[in-house]
């Protein structure tokens, strides 16, 4: 099983989001929701000092030596002192991260963590995100950082950084994606109740299935669509099925999910030949007809696109 550790940086009383973030972390990486995917350890300064705050409580069990031999390291967020720049982070939890990326352990910073990461130095020259009301504050504090603030979450190299509150989740799927593939993310977001992808840049590919709307005229025609991937859907047919113009669905579209239609189809027909390449035995021929892309050629441009690799290497990865 991989070893994930989330590190909790407040040694007093947690604040609220320390607790909310942390929790996101615990939810899907420290609950055999189907089966031990991973071991987790909740680590901290001092394991042995209690923390609690407002009614609820934050103890570690581990010290920073829980690092020692984590795959990934999860990073919440951070004090209000750390963020305000009153109080310095301890110089042997930067030391512990810094160590655990030259070994090239997987780093990922959920909301503020980004601020542990990038006084670390592991966020120099790469390009980072935040909680948006933060994102100048990091930019200004660590100009060596290039900051995105209009994506739920950035994957550099090795090290990842997710915008605030719910972001963090999107970010967890995301690694459980990367090591247990599209199908296992897919059905533990189906657990949690959230959406399994959502809109973010290409580097992260996180499109949204079906958006979060109170548009019941939008929902609904999404849902269809992504049951009958294998037709050639084009955005005449879903805006009269929506029963709305193409100006009026391309506009509810871009709202509720921040893609255009045929972005938003192309990233489900790739994310269903993700789930095909992963639980059947078809060819990529077959697999480019069940998905509506057509040929296997047409597949294989943009699969390696979105995902990064071509059908067959991503196959040869997830039935491995």
């Amino acid at each position: 099983m991989s070893v994930v550790a989330i590190l909790v940086t407040d040694d007093d009383a947690p604040a609220l989001w320390d607790v909310y973030e942390a929790g996101l972390a615990c939810v899907v990486f420290g609950v055999d929701h189907f089966d031990p995917w991973y071991t987790m350890r909740l680590c901290g300064l001092d394991p042995a000092a209690p923390r609690a705050g407002n009614g609820w409580t934050l103890n570690p069990e581990h010290g920073l030596e829980g690092l020692h031999g984590a795959d990934t390291i999860i990073v919440p967020s951070v004090p209000q002192a750390v963020l305000d720049g009153t109080e310095p982070l301890n110089p042997l939890l930067v030391k512990e991260l810094q160590d655990a990326a030259d070994h090239g352990v997987r780093i990922a910073a959920l909301c503020n963590g980004a601020f542990v990461l990038a006084e670390a130095g592991l966020l120099d020259g790469r390009r980072a995100t935040a909680h948006w009301s933060y994102t100048d504050r990091l930019a200004r504090r660590y100009p060596r950082v290039e900051v995105d603030d209009s994506v739920l979450y950035i994957e550099d190299g090795n090290v990842l950084t997710s915008a605030g509150a719910a972001a963090g989740l999107d970010l967890c799927l995301h690694l459980v994606r990367q090591d247990l593939g599209a199908h296992v993310a897919n059905q533990l977001a189906r657990k949690l109740c959230v959406p399994a992808h959502r809109t973010g840049g290409q580097a992260q590919f996180v499109t949204r299935h079906v958006p979060e709307t109170d548009d019941d005229s939008i929902a609904p025609v999404l849902e269809w669509a992504v049951r009958h991937l294998e037709r050639p859907l084009t955005v005449a047919e879903l805006a009269r099925r929506a029963g709305m113009s193409q100006r009026t669905f391309f506009r509810r579209l871009h709202d509720a999910t921040g893609s255009t239609p045929l972005q938003w189809l192309l990233a489900q027909r790739v994310a269903h030949a993700q789930a095909l390449l992963e639980t059947t035995s078809l060819s990529v021929e077959q697999v480019a007809g069940r998905c509506g892309l057509g040929t296997g050629a047409n597949l294989r441009r943009h699969f390696t696109a979105h995902v990064g690799v071509p059908p067959t290497d991503y196959r040869r990865a997830y039935t491995a």
